[in-house]
């Protein structure tokens, strides 16, 4: 069932879990994390990256989240990740998005309060959840890029400010995450997340997730992580998947048969992040 974001981590967050928010490109990636979703019993969030939504289309991505959370068993969300433009975020809302994200932390603080409160106020109105960003996560999501030395991580005393200024319903915090790969093991800044959570009541975000180890993110989690964003590790599944398959069958041609060892690598990849996340039996 469709439900908002804000429905599924209130929940998480009374009962100290976190739910996984695993990004979307295809129907094989949506039909990967609604059948990990059932067969664990989690609830999940569909997300779809403005890179995704050029490269689809917002119909075919609107159209694909919507049916399969029509037809899920679980709790479903389908939620916009870094959405970087008023517009884009509009068109989401439009087509049926429960959740969306804008993402101002390119801008100084006042610009990014008044930019994101814009936002709430309109999505809220029409019963949709919104996720905001504080602070610069490092590393590259579709075309938006970080470099370190831009990054810069969340100011507890500026995230207080910034949640009752603009009435998000959950934040993402930059506490030592990146997007994309990993060159080393990454090391979350767990005081940051501690003091963050002692200021800040409304569930937090924490991005670039994929390649974190599972004992990091399950501290995380204990100190008021809530949502748990997921795309690099899909993509390394599915590209295996697909290697592996072409490998061993290098006359294939049937796309059906090509990508069925993606999707099925992608699926336990999701099963495996959901009993970090906590989330198994939690729908």
């Amino acid at each position: 069932m469709l439900v908002t974001g804000k429905e599924l981590l209130l929940d998480a967050q009374k009962k100290g879990y976190a739910v996984g928010a695993f990004n979307i490109n295809n129907m094989e990636i949506v039909q990967a994390i609604i059948e990990a979703a059932e067969e664990t019993n989690s609830p999940v969030i569909l997300q779809a990256s403005q890179g995704a939504i050029k490269y689809a289309g917002i119909d075919y991505i609107a159209a694909l989240g919507k049916t399969a959370a029509k037809n899920a068993k679980v709790p479903v969300a389908l939620h916009l990740d870094h959405g970087t433009d008023f517009e884009q975020v509009m068109v989401c809302i439009r087509h049926g998005f429960t959740s969306v994200m804008i993402d101002g932390s390119r801008f100084p603080l006042e610009e990014n309060i008044a930019f994101t409160k814009r936002v709430v106020e309109i999505a809220k109105a029409v019963g949709v959840s919104v996720e905001a960003e504080l602070g610069k996560i490092s590393g590259t999501e579709d075309h938006i890029t970080v470099n370190e030395r831009e990054a810069t991580f969340t100011d507890p005393d500026e995230a207080v400010r910034f949640v009752d200024e603009t009435g998000v319903d959950y934040l993402a915090i930059a506490v030592g995450t990146a997007h994309g790969v990993y060159k080393g093991e990454p090391k979350l800044d767990f005081d940051r997340i501690k003091a963050i959570r002692d200021k800040v009541k409304i569930p937090l975000v924490l991005h670039g997730s994929s390649g974190v180890p599972a004992e990091a993110l399950k501290k995380a989690i204990s100190l008021g992580i809530h949502k748990i964003n997921i795309d690099t590790d899909l993509r390394i599944a599915f590209a295996e998947g697909v290697k592996n398959y072409v490998k061993e069958n290098p006359d294939a041609i049937d796309p059906r048969k090509i990508l069925a060892p993606a999707k099925a690598m992608m699926k336990e990849k999701i099963k495996e992040k959901m009993e970090i996340f906590g989330s198994v039996n939690k729908a």
